[in-house]
């Protein structure tokens, strides 16, 4: 009997010295109380040494709270100044730590370890911190028209994977489906994405979507409002004639200007001049008749003029001869032009002085 209480005493005194583990979460912001108890304090308390570690997520270790020689020392790091304390009456058997507020950074392995006399217990304590969805933004990605698809996307910036998406619609009125249209997938690669396809004016309404974790939820809404097709129609007609209307003003614009060019009169045009042709010359002739024929009577004027000044200029110089010249065309003003024949046209003969 003796020998079996002896063994019950060493498996309680090993598993003392060895410790125990425990797993423990909890929300940022609020308070945790982290279990450390010993019976080293109660024979000789002048020689009790407490000390919590904290083993973060990169392997860094740093002292968080001690109590030696009679005095406690809890603002060792920056990080948790202010917010660790023992829990308890430490001397009494409770040397258990409490944080407050809780805080992502505090995310670790804890380890409290009691001496006394030559004796150690040790206890460890893994605390996950977790941390809730921010609020989600939610936002349209598509055409809000009927018979078009629309993409509803919901996500949080920030919180503890994994986080859940939930979408719904909100009940505005009674009667209305709390769930989303027959016709929406969900993309199972980004729980936060919802399609709805081929859109009816009845899908119409307020959508919410939830984000949740271990630590709590968030939400956000949007509001869809499909617009008939027969609008984007009617616009697109709208513009359609409105074009073919610019097009035609402008062709009716063109011809004109093509139609006015002949009629534009110059006003440093040449008037018509008159031609000297050889009595001789039955080409000459020929040519001078078309010209006489086709003249104005303006012209035909002229030429009469011109021929008179021509037979002064035209006197014979002694000792020269000199072949006359005579202008073919009208004799008088208000006569019609006279086509010249070769048998008219003659040479006149040089006068003796």
């Amino acid at each position: 009997m003796s020998l079996l209480l002896l063994l019950l005493w060493l498996v309680s005194y090993y598993v003392g010295t060895l410790g125990t583990h425990t797993e423990i979460k909890r929300v940022a912001e609020e308070r945790v109380t982290l279990p450390c108890h010993h019976q080293l304090g109660l024979p000789e308390k002048d020689t009790l040494d407490i000390e919590w570690l904290l083993t973060d997520n990169e392997g860094n270790q740093k002292v968080v709270i001690t109590y030696s020689s009679h005095h406690v020392y809890s603002n060792l790091t920056e990080e948790q100044k202010g917010r660790v304390a023992f829990a308890s009456n430490f001397l009494a058997g409770d040397a258990s730590l409490q944080i407050e507020p809780l805080k992502p950074s505090d995310e670790g392995r804890y380890t409290c370890k009691v001496k006394n006399s030559g004796r150690y217990v040790w206890s460890h304590v893994t605390l996950k911190v977790l941390v809730r969805p921010s609020k989600p933004k939610c936002e349209l990605e598509g055409e809000l028209t009927e018979g078009s698809d629309l993409t509803l996307q919901c996500e949080s910036a920030s919180g503890t994977k994994p986080i859940v998406y939930d979408w719904q619609r909100v009940r505005e009125k009674e009667g209305e489906d709390e769930h989303l249209p027959p016709r929406s997938r969900i993309d199972y690669n980004n729980p936060g994405r919802v399609l709805l396809q081929n859109l009816t004016m009845s899908s119409s309404g307020l959508y919410q979507c939830t984000a949740g974790n271990e630590a709590g939820k968030e939400s956000c809404v949007v509001r869809v409002t499909v617009q008939r097709a027969v609008t984007g129609m009617v616009a697109g007609a709208l513009l359609t004639f409105l074009l073919v209307w610019l097009l035609i003003r402008r062709k009716d614009k063109e011809r004109y200007e093509e139609e006015e060019r002949p009629n534009e009169i110059r006003e440093d045009a040449e008037a018509p001049k008159a031609r000297l042709v050889k009595p001789s010359s039955s080409s000459s002739g020929s040519r001078s008749s078309r010209s006489g024929s086709s003249s104005t009577r303006s012209t035909a004027n002229s030429a009469s003029r011109s021929q008179r000044t021509l037979s002064t200029e035209a006197a014979p110089q002694p000792g020269l001869a000199t072949h006359a010249y005579s202008l073919v065309g009208p004799a008088g003003r208000g006569s019609e032009p006279k086509k010249v024949h070769h048998a008219t046209l003659t040479k006149a003969e040089p006068h003796p002085a």
